[in-house]
């Protein structure tokens, strides 16, 4: 719903929730996800990956994926890829995909793959915000998108990345229309600060749910992800989720998870000890 030009963040009556209620740490993990070989030898990784999106869930041991379109990658339609996914137990789709590409023809297909396989609970918008704090769409795009988001009777939330640099920008217009947020450090010198950053985070978006983006490498850098800084945004991460602060944990990405990876491996292991934990 709308209320005087801003979201309001509440279910109505025709529709309801899309997540289930979680149980444990495991239930909050997901996975980051892209076609199969997505990456070619970009950022500076040892070799391509072939590595499919439900491979690496599996291999992290993790319910719940995104996947995101990369580079016009997969084309329409991506009917196959949604019934690779059936075993997950949630999933969210890109409308609008890497470096912030989109298509007409591409939210709506993804809208009615909502309404064909019902593990589909929400969408999210990659790379949205330009330099200048405008986004991929427009706010009367958004607003238009927004009507289209109750499907089969349940609410299916619009998450969007922002990242770390892209605090200080003009974004609140664009955020007032979504309901999650999900928080990426580009660079991984910058985690340093990740307790800084995310209460800069807080203050700019108190009301929205959000989800912190871990990389298992450092693409802004092309380089691998320093193991300390692997386990730092592990640990701040479990104890948000504990303390309410987050609602999830986003690995990134499946794409890397075969290259034999010291955090990749990292994490699996750490995934394993808490995963099952309340």
């Amino acid at each position: 719903a709308v209320e005087s030009g801003k979201l309001v963040h509440a279910a109505s009556p025709d529709s309801a929730p899309a997540t289930p209620i979680a149980t444990t740490m495991r239930d909050l993990f997901w996975i980051w996800t892209h076609a199969e070989g997505a990456y070619k030898k970009e950022y500076g990784l040892p070799r391509p990956s072939r590595m499919t999106p439900v491979e690496g869930a599996t291999y992290l041991d993790v319910p719940n994926l995104l996947f995101i379109r990369y580079s016009g990658n997969p084309p329409l339609p991506f009917d196959q890829y949604a019934i690779s996914f059936r075993p997950m137990r949630r999933v969210i789709w890109s409308l609008v995909g890497a470096s912030g590409q989109s298509s007409d023809a591409e939210r709506e297909h993804v809208l009615d793959l909502a309404k064909r396989f019902p593990n589909i609970v929400g969408f999210i918008m990659d790379d949205y915000f330009r330099p200048d704090g405008n986004g991929s769409l427009t706010v009367e795009q958004l607003k238009e998108l927004r009507k289209h988001l109750v499907i089969g009777g349940k609410q299916h939330d619009l998450f969007v990345v922002l990242y770390q640099h892209q605090l200080a920008l003009p974004v609140q217009a664009h955020l007032d229309f979504c309901d999650k947020i999900t928080f990426w450090t580009w660079e991984a010198q910058h985690l340093k600060n990740l307790e800084s950053s995310f209460d800069q985070l807080e203050k700019l978006a108190a009301k929205h749910g959000k989800f912190l983006g871990c990389y298992l490498w450092d693409f802004g850098t092309g380089k691998p992800m320093p193991l300390e800084f692997m386990k730092k945004q592990c640990q701040l991460g479990q104890r948000w989720l504990e303390q309410g602060r987050i609602e999830g944990m986003i690995f990134l990405a499946s794409n890397i998870c075969d290259l034999e990876l010291e955090t990749v491996e990292w994490t699996r292991r750490w995934i394993a000890e808490v995963g099952s934990q309340r």
